[in-house]
């Protein structure tokens, strides 16, 4: 049996191209229910013509009183609606906190005030160590999510991953479209390291989560990473006309951006569990045995990076990878 089976389930952000994945998961696992909340009234009405059994409701996380009106008779809220992408929030972040802070605190509010039973937050390892606004944000988001589960009420914890594959906005799509265009690709930075984690596996973490939490704590899948460059030339060499010549032009890092990326740092892996070769869970503090020493000195080594996991660095193990992403997203599409 489920944990979702026959239950109420709520994904906040669900138009985007993570909630049109777990919609279908969720089906297949016979959730009774699947309320899809957006702010976008065009991707409700492209996505209800691809699975018009799902619930619509437009709405705002920003506005408590329609999250109240949304969640009733919900057991489960999966909050993946975010301002996610770095330069937009730099450029505006005052409209980042708004729905990435205030927005976590009014799903919390309103969850509770529901009777939900299970919260799951959706957070990036760009709030790990924050250098930018909208990790900083998330970082503030998972904060308020975790310390919820201080008061009685639905089990609020987070997860926590790297660079989803084809996901609106990521590089593999810009890539792609540079190659349409015979363009020549811009790298930021060619040596720049990020997790590659496919949608599948992002949808997996969530039920994880969901099965696994006890309050309060941050979900992190192991997942291996790779250079831009790589995965640049993964993409070139598999899909350009040009194969191997096709051009490549560095741009430089834009603002905000960090040269590798962490999910786990070094206090949180010093007392991090790993049930198993998969996951790692940040307990909650509340739950620690012992207090973290944050007198010591931070070690950069003992942290989980995209710079220190596992390392594809064959063009064939990437570009494989990028297809099963893309063979997901199109079930999700057709379904």
């Amino acid at each position: 049996m489920s944990d979702v089976a026959g239950r109420s389930v709520l994904v906040t952000g669900g138009t985007g191209t993570f909630g049109s994945c777990v919609a279908v998961r969720l089906q297949q696992l016979g959730a009774g229910r699947v309320v899809i909340y957006s702010r976008d009234e065009k991707k409700h009405w492209d996505m209800a013509q691809r699975y018009p059994e799902l619930d619509y409701v437009v709405g705002d996380v920003r506005d408590r009183d329609r999250l109240h009106e949304a969640m009733r008779g919900v057991d489960v809220v999966f909050h993946a609606a975010a301002l996610k992408h770095v330069p937009g929030c730099e450029h505006h972040p005052l409209e980042a906190v708004k729905t990435n802070v205030l927005g976590a605190e009014n799903v919390c509010a309103a969850a509770r005030a529901a009777g939900v039973q299970s919260v799951i937050a959706l957070s990036t390892d760009k709030a790990v160590k924050p250098v930018n606004v909208m990790g900083t944000t998330k970082a503030l988001m998972e904060r308020i999510v975790c310390s919820a589960q201080r008061k009685i009420g639905p089990i609020f914890c987070c997860v926590r991953y790297g660079n989803v594959l084809g996901s609106r906005g990521s590089v593999v799509p810009l890539f792609r479209s540079q190659i349409a265009a015979g363009r020549a690709l811009t790298l930021t930075v060619p040596q720049m390291t990020r997790f590659l984690m496919t949608l599948e596996q992002a949808v997996e973490l969530v039920l994880y989560a969901l099965e696994h939490a006890r309050g309060g704590e941050i979900f992190v899948r192991r997942v291996p990473a790779s250079t831009v460059e790589d995965l640049a030339r993964a993409l070139v060499r598999y899909e350009s006309p040009q194969g191997d010549d096709h051009l490549m032009r560095t741009t430089g890092m834009r603002p905000g951006e960090k040269l590798d990326e962490v999910l786990v740092n070094d206090y949180e892996l010093a007392v991090a569990e790993t049930p198993d070769e998969h996951y790692f869970v940040v307990p909650a503090a509340a739950n620690r045995s012992e207090p973290l020493n944050f007198l010591r000195p931070s070690d950069p080594r003992n942290e989980y990076t995209s710079a220190n996991t596992t390392r594809l660095q064959s063009l064939a193990d990437i570009y494989a990878l990028v297809k099963a992403s893309d063979s997901q997203n199109a079930l999700s599409s057709a379904s």
